[in-house]
C-alpha cells in the first residue's frame, strides 16, 4: 500500500474549562483554525479530518478545510469517554470512507496545542518513519524531577522525595520530559489491535515549551495569547 498521512483533530463540544474551547478564539482564530492549518501546511499530510459531536466545531472545520465526514456520538464526546476509541471510531469510518482511506499514518494533532510549528510534525512524521516504533508522542524537558524536587505527602503529614536516593548530581541523573498534545503518530492498524499507547512501543520527540502549552483553563489560553502575539508580532 502506498503510505498516506491521515491527521486527526478529535474536538469534541462539551469543555467546561473553558465553555466552546475549541472554537475559542486565539490571534483572532479560532483555536481548532489553528491545528487544521498547521496540517494543510505539512506537505507529508494527505487529509485532514475532524472528529467532533458539535456541529458549530464541525462547520469552522468545513470553512478551514478540513473533511468532517462524520460526526462522533455522544457517548464518545463526554468528558469521561475515552479518547483512544475516539480514535477507534475514527479510523475505523475513515479506513471504509472511499474519499479518504485507506492509509497508513495517523497524526493527531489536538486544538488545544496550536502554537506547534509543521517542523514539530514533520519530526514527529520522521521519527516514526523510522519504523522501530508503534507510536510517537512529544514531551517538554521536565521543569521537576522526582530524584531532586518532586515530593509525596506521607500518611503522617509529612513530605518525602517521590524517588530519594538514586541520584546526587543533575548530571549524573536521566533527562526527564512532562508529556504533551503536540502530536501523536501511529498506524491505523497498531489503533485497531490495541486498547491504548503504552502495549507498543514509543518513542518521544522534545518540543520547546512554549511550543508545547496544552490549553485546558483560562489561563492556558490568555499564556498562549501572550505567546502567540510576541511570535507573530515580534
Amino acid at each position: 500500500m502506498t503510505s498516506k498521512t491521515i491527521a486527526f483533530i478529535f474536538a469534541r463540544g462539551g469543555s467546561k474549562g473553558i465553555p466552546g474551547k475549541n472554537i475559542a478564539l486565539l490571534g483572532g482564530l479560532p483555536l481548532i483554525a489553528h491545528s487544521i492549518r498547521q496540517a494543510r501546511a505539512c506537505q507529508a499530510i494527505a487529509q485532514v479530518v475532524v472528529s467532533t459531536d458539535d456541529e458549530a466545531i464541525a462547520e469552522v472545520a468545513r470553512q478551514q478545510g478540513a473533511q468532517v465526514p462524520f460526526l462522533r456520538p455522544a457517548e464518545l464526546a463526554s468528558d469521561k469517554a475515552s479518547e483512544w476509541l475516539a480514535w477507534q471510531h475514527a479510523v475505523s469510518h475513515c479506513l471504509r470512507d472511499p474519499s479518504i482511506g485507506p492509509f497508513s499514518v495517523f497524526i493527531s494533532l489536538p486544538a488545544t496545542a496550536p502554537l506547534r510549528q509543521v517542523q514539530d510534525i514533520d519530526a514527529c512524521l520522521k521519527r516514526y518513519g523510522q519504523g522501530d516504533v508503534d507510536m510517537v508522542l512529544t514531551g517538554t524537558p521536565a521543569q521537576r524531577s522526582p530524584f531532586f524536587n518532586m515530593v509525596q505527602q506521607r500518611p503522617d503529614g509529612q513530605v518525602e522525595l517521590v524517588m530519594p536516593g538514586q541520584y546526587h548530581r543533575r548530571q549524573d541523573a536521566p533527562p526527564l520530559y512532562d508529556l504533551t498534545t503536540v502530536a501523536y503518530v501511529s498506524s491505523p492498524e497498531f489503533i485497531m489491535a490495541h486498547q491504548g499507547i503504552w502495549q507498543g512501543r514509543v518513542a518521544l520527540v522534545s518540543v520547546p515549551r512554549e511550543r508545547a502549552i496544552d490549553i485546558d483553563e483560562p489561563l492556558d489560553l490568555y499564556l498562549a495569547e501572550c505567546l502567540y502575539q510576541r511570535e507573530n508580532h515580534a
